[in-house]
């Protein structure tokens, strides 16, 4: 198997503000890329350290980066085990303590809801889940913690999602 290389791109333009100023002098907004992918994004710090807020920043795409390749893994171990999987949303979370020296993402929460096809089987949805958890990449060159909160629902049935361990009984 060959090596896999990713390119991201980035610019900051210190028309707004160069660091000649001091701290609060200059802009963080700045574009990314990651070609070959089309097109660029808008960047900046987070609010708290005097970013642009309607812009993302690097730790909200760390978070994303991880819901991501939790989301693609999983769909691979379902689709290969068979699980028919119609709908998947996630709503990740990151926490990065003020008090951690140094500063880091010391925690990222994954909170996956599957909708799968009626008539599935879900009583491996929750190896499945860790399954995909192990082969992911990005939660694999981490090291903050990224813990799974999952929950799966039937299409078509009455009861209300449940969780995995429910789901066994």
């Amino acid at each position: 198997m060959a090596d896999h290389t990713y390119r991201a791109t980035l610019a900051w333009d210190g028309s707004e503000g160069s660091t000649g100023g001091g701290y609060t002098a200059y802009t963080r907004n700045h574009e990314g890329a990651v070609p070959p992918a089309a097109g660029s994004f808008a960047l900046s710090a987070d609010p708290h350290f005097r970013g642009d807020a309607t812009r993302a920043n690097p730790e909200q795409l760390l978070v994303l980066a991880a819901s991501s390749c939790q989301m693609l893994s999983f769909l691979h171990v379902a689709a290969t085990a068979g699980l028919d999987v119609l709908d998947y949303t996630d709503d990740a979370e990151g926490l990065m303590p003020a008090r951690e020296k140094p500063m880091r993402v010391t925690r990222i929460t994954l909170r996956p809801k599957v909708l799968v096809a009626a008539g599935s089987d879900v009583s491996r949805f929750d190896e499945l889940m860790h399954e995909a958890h192990e082969g992911c990449f990005i939660a694999s060159s981490l090291t903050s913690e990224v813990v799974l909160e999952p929950t799966v629902e039937v299409a078509g049935a009455a009861s209300a999602p449940t969780t995995p361990e429910e789901n066994a009984s």
